[in-house]
């Protein structure tokens, strides 16, 4: 997801509205949408490696139910930015060998734009009333539907519950119990390390970045998605937490290196207090050979004067333009979102629901504790920059973060950079 943005060479774009004179509303991708609305068949379903193992009771159930429509699994890497590439080189390709696509949800307004994945309206129109409102938005680009929310996600703070009885709720708080002050008394002996997210140089570190500018009240990129603006007062506070943070050590130094299993290892290991991270985390830390099992307990992400804002993760899946069999493909993606799919992927990979009800489902609850907390997290979430260059907009934020966290610039100046940065990468 690192990789720079290509821009049309038909037009220069200004706007989200002009772009969609160039991509998503007219075109070759309007004409592609057309061929093939009421045929079915066979069709692949391209997603990013299964870690969580829930792939083959997917393909499983929907081929015991479509023995002439069966799906075909086409699993690609686990990096997010060789899927993106994969994808985008099928969808210029015009490949109809990938009829339903994973969407991460910062990919959305791409490949709307681009007229790659079909809008889901008339014929193929999606029932989004029983699905969490924040996954609807995050799959909408110029007002309409283009991909089915699958799957959710939201940052969480997981805390040490033999260390402190009551978790931060603002960031001052955070630090002063790092500093041995704890609502359950001292900390005595040797003290673990203080907080730790994600701050190696990569997507991980836009979202951590993200989080702390969206909670200070700053945003990176206005509504129309091209116009930056992170250069503020707001966004430095933001920032300022997590500079500041490796100058005066309640961030180790070794967390510039973390993506989420380092800082996982970290806080498992028994070497963190805090940790932010996704709620993947939660079955590892509780498994047999986790120091903290037992230890740890789970609440939203704090902020500089009450809860934080997670940005908001998870992926949804869109029907290619190119493919000849979208009849089944809006089938499979109602199959996707059905109760049982969703339980499956919640049990079985911990994946977070897209559908509402079940965050309150009793049982889910009793094998999930975290599932209200994750609701909240995921309702206050805000999205990573929805704007349709966002490949060159997360390599000017992570980029220019990354050399403030490592002192070689300051706050303002990383801004400065990042607002430049940006501006060129919307440019067109």
């Amino acid at each position: 997801m690192r990789k720079k943005g290509i821009a049309p060479a038909v037009c220069l774009l200004s706007t989200v509205a002009v772009l969609a004179a160039c991509g998503g509303n007219g075109g070759s991708g309007d004409d592609a949408a057309k061929q093939g609305a009421n045929a079915r068949g066979p069709i692949t379903f391209v997603t990013g490696k299964d870690n969580s193992g829930i792939m083959p009771y997917i393909a499983d159930q929907w081929n015991k139910a479509h023995p002439n429509e069966k799906v075909t699994i086409k699993q690609q890497s686990d990096q997010a930015d060789q899927q993106l590439s994969d994808l985008q080189q099928h969808f210029q390709a015009k490949d109809p060998g990938y009829d339903v696509v994973t969407v991460d949800v910062v990919w959305s307004a791409e490949f709307a734009a681009k007229g790659w994945i079909i809008p889901l309206e008339g014929q193929y129109a999606l029932e989004t009333s029983q699905l969490l409102p924040a996954t609807v938005k995050a799959a909408t680009y110029n007002g309409k539907l283009y991909a089915a929310p699958y799957a959710s996600d939201g940052g969480l703070l997981y805390y040490r519950t033999d260390l402190t009885k009551t978790p931060p709720t603002t960031w001052d708080d955070l630090i002063k119990q790092c500093d041995g002050k704890t609502t359950s008394g001292t900390i005595t002996g040797p003290k673990p390390g203080c907080y730790a997210g994600q701050f190696a140089k990569y997507e991980g570190l836009t979202v951590n970045a993200a989080e702390a500018i969206n909670a200070a009240g700053g945003q990176i990129v206005g509504p129309d998605g091209v116009t930056p603006q992170v250069d503020s007062a707001q966004a430095a506070t933001g920032l300022d937490f997590l500079v500041n943070g490796f100058k005066q050590g309640y961030i180790p130094k070794q967390a510039l290196g973390f993506q989420e299993t380092q800082s996982l290892n970290a806080f498992q290991a028994g070497q963190l207090m805090f940790m932010r991270n996704w709620p993947y985390a939660d079955a590892i830390l509780s498994g047999k050979d986790s120091k903290v099992a037992g230890k740890f307990a789970i609440a939203p992400l704090p902020g500089p004067s009450g809860h934080g804002a997670s940005s908001l993760g998870g992926h949804s899946l869109g029907i290619s333009a190119y493919s000849k069999y979208k009849a089944t493909d809006l089938d499979f993606l109602k199959f996707i979102e059905s109760d049982d799919i969703q339980r499956n992927d919640l049990n079985q990979g911990t994946l977070a629901p897209v559908v509402t009800a079940l965050y309150s489902d009793p049982a889910l609850v009793k094998k999930f504790p975290y599932l209200p907390t994750l609701l909240a997290s995921i309702q206050t979430a805000v999205p990573r920059p929805v704007t349709p260059y966002y490949p060159g907009v997360t390599e000017a934020i992570e980029t220019n973060a990354y050399a403030a966290l490592q002192g070689q610039v300051s706050t303002k100046q990383a801004l400065t950079n990042m607002q430049a940065a940006i501006k060129s990468a919307t440019a067109g």
